[in-house]
């Protein structure tokens, strides 16, 4: 009943915000940043997107611009493929009901509603995943504040398995260590639904993800199973700390995988 839910909502938001989104698919102009030396903190910049919808494509975009531009700060770019579009004439091969019930605890954390692209920063603030100037004013507020809780990351590469090691400070109870594994870039050719015939490519894909309690692990090593035709230099580790009552998140960081 929840995901019958999830995929009605999701559906009927996302027709709602097309004509919004649409709206961003003009040229996405450079981001300027400001210098790295005045900015201090972190950003965790979590996409919920999808193939099967029209408004997508630019927010995927966009988030490969930030990376580009963003590229020596601290940020943190997630894309979550939803499964709520694949119903609707195609389905997306980097979706899972996970990722759109990580969507729908947002949706009800943040008190808003679940459309495609939806972006969320640092846990805490949601906006449409395409508009650039609302992500570019989120983007200096936060890097602005010092605050990072750190956290260590190792990854290493085995014949059937991807190991992560991590180490942190943090020992709240209410709080996880999400540890990610990320896909840097692919790209689909779409054969159905609202962007039938079109290439789409995609950036920070997130493929597996593992929740730690922190209450008496503060150190340790999780696995990720080896995807198929892996190659180290197209994949990285992320992991951030966030407290699941209020959906905070207080660090960030990311590994190679050796």
């Amino acid at each position: 009943m929840i995901l019958k839910n999830l995929i009605s909502v999701g559906a009927f938001t996302a027709l709602m915000f097309a004509a919004s989104a649409f709206a961003q698919k003009e040229e996405i102009k450079k981001i300027k940043p400001v210098s790295p030396s005045e900015n201090k903190g972190f950003a965790v910049l979590e996409l919920f997107t999808s193939e099967g919808c029209s408004s997508c494509p630019p927010a995927d975009e966009l988030m490969e611009q930030i990376e580009k531009e963003y590229g020596n700060q601290q940020v943190f770019i997630l894309s979550y493929h939803v499964d709520y579009w694949n119903r609707l004439g195609w389905k997306d091969r980097f979706s899972s009901a996970e990722n759109s019930q990580r969507q729908q605890w947002y949706s009800r954390l943040l008190q808003s509603q679940t459309y495609t692209p939806q972006l969320v920063v640092n846990g805490k603030k949601e906006l449409v995943g395409s508009d650039r100037n609302s992500i570019e004013n989120a983007l200096q507020h936060v890097l602005a504040d010092p605050k990072n809780t750190p956290v260590n990351l190792s990854a290493k590469e085995s014949q059937k398995t991807i190991t992560a090691s991590y180490k942190t400070t943090e020992t709240d109870s209410q709080s996880k260590l999400l540890i990610s594994l990320i896909e840097k870039k692919s790209s689909t050719q779409v054969g159905g639904g609202e962007n039938e015939g079109h290439r789409l490519q995609h950036w920070q894909i997130v493929h597996q993800q593992e929740q730690i309690s922190l209450k008496d692990h503060s150190e340790g090593t999780v696995y990720f199973k080896l995807p198929d035709n892996f190659s180290s230099e197209n994949w990285e580790i992320i992991g951030f700390i966030q407290n699941l009552k209020t959906g905070k998140i207080s660090g960030a960081s990311k590994s190679l995988i050796q």
